[in-house]
């Protein structure tokens, strides 16, 4: 059996970089196609290398046929943000297998990316929905009560006493368990996050979003969980690593061997359970409520928060300012969004409602 031929979009970024990890280290298994790398020089071996910056016509042109070519067989796509919507549609259409560790995709056009993904679905590599998705490898969904996502808490969750008006950018970034980019790590923070990550849920499962909880857990050693009607628990365990649903999602149906280290039965024992706070951190609410409302309103929410938490990361935003302003731009939304145009255009809205004309942020 030949190496599948691997395309990897955001190849600099942290869930690029352990991509090309496990790649290295499965060169039976895997040969890197081609990546994309932003303005960073690459020495990586592989047949196409694409540089430069979405949205750029020369740029989004490569990428496209870099995931169009008959050779390439899969595609992570772990670009930052929205950007990722438009190559990822391209990889469905071409009718290739997709690993999708951008969770704005979903959130913004989770419909339309699961009817273009088809019965191939699509291979989740954040690790909540990884562990959701192996533990219903072999399930029938009709057994399926709820999903229960697990979140670490982020850096602030367990100080009750901290005024989060006060919280700088380098607090906000000193995540206790997990290496993530700053605007992830950000999210984490406001549990944002587990808001997008619910509405990825929906779309990925198939499940209600009145069956898709949130509970804290700050350990990160059970990655999520499913309760089925019969009130059993199925959880997947394992070391805060995200080589492991990257190789799960790159070697599926098959599981590579010694992926990360072990995780030894007598480090198990202390796990603790916590239920959210949704008055401290009102970011799930409100990403349930931007679901629910559907068409567009999920795009208002992501895009918001994206311009929200870059402003945070600049210093123009107070931290306490990143969930309000989100709340005041889906107040404000018009409506629509039933087609892939009018997503984009509702994700450009947000954007311009968040920034006035000059660039500043608008203040909640």
């Amino acid at each position: 059996m030949r190496p599948l031929n691997v395309v990897v979009l955001g190849a600099t970024g942290s869930i690029g970089q352990q991509t090309l990890d496990v790649i290295d280290r499965n060169p039976g298994r895997f040969k890197l196609f081609g990546l994309t790398e932003g303005a960073r020089v690459s020495n990586r071996q592989a047949e196409h290398v694409v540089h430069g910056q979405a949205g750029d016509p020369d740029f989004d042109h490569q990428v496209d046929a870099m995931i169009s070519d008959p050779r390439c067989d899969l595609v992570v796509v772990a670009i930052p943000g929205a950007r990722a919507l438009a190559p990822t549609m391209t990889a469905l259409r071409a009718g290739k297998d997709v690993a999708l560790a951008t969770k704005e995709v979903l959130v913004m056009a989770g419909s339309l990316v699961m009817k273009a993904a088809g019965e191939r679905g699509i291979r989740p590599i954040d690790s909540e929905h990884s562990a959701i998705w192996q533990c219903l490898w072999g399930e029938e969904r009709k057994n399926v009560r709820r999903l229960i996502l697990t979140a670490s808490g982020g850096p602030f969750w367990a100080h009750p006493e901290l005024d989060l008006d006060q919280v700088t950018v380098e607090q906000a970034l000193n995540h206790p368990r997990w290496s993530m980019g700053p605007k992830v790590t950000v999210d984490s923070a406001t549990l944002m996050n587990k808001g997008l990550e619910l509405i990825e849920a929906h779309h990925l499962f198939g499940v209600p979003l009145e069956a898709i909880a949130v509970c804290i857990h700050p350990q990160s050693v059970v990655h999520s969980l499913v309760e089925f009607v019969d009130g059993s628990l199925k959880a997947q365990l394992g070391r805060p690593d995200m080589r492991l649903p990257i190789a799960v999602a790159l070697a599926y149906p098959d599981r590579l061997p010694d992926a990360v280290p072990r995780t030894p039965v007598e480090e198990l024992s202390g796990l603790e359970f916590h239920p959210l706070d949704e008055a401290r951190f009102p970011s799930v609410r409100l990403a349930r409520q931007a679901a629910s409302a559907g068409g567009g309103h999920p795009a208002v929410l992501n895009a918001a928060n994206e311009e929200a938490v870059n402003a945070f990361l600049a210093r123009e935003l107070p931290f306490s300012a990143i969930i309000p302003t989100v709340q005041r731009a889906l107040g404000a939304f018009p409506g629509g969004g039933s087609s892939l145009e009018e997503i984009l255009e509702a994700d450009r809205w947000a954007r311009g409602y968040v920034r006035d004309p000059s660039g500043s942020v608008r203040t909640p």
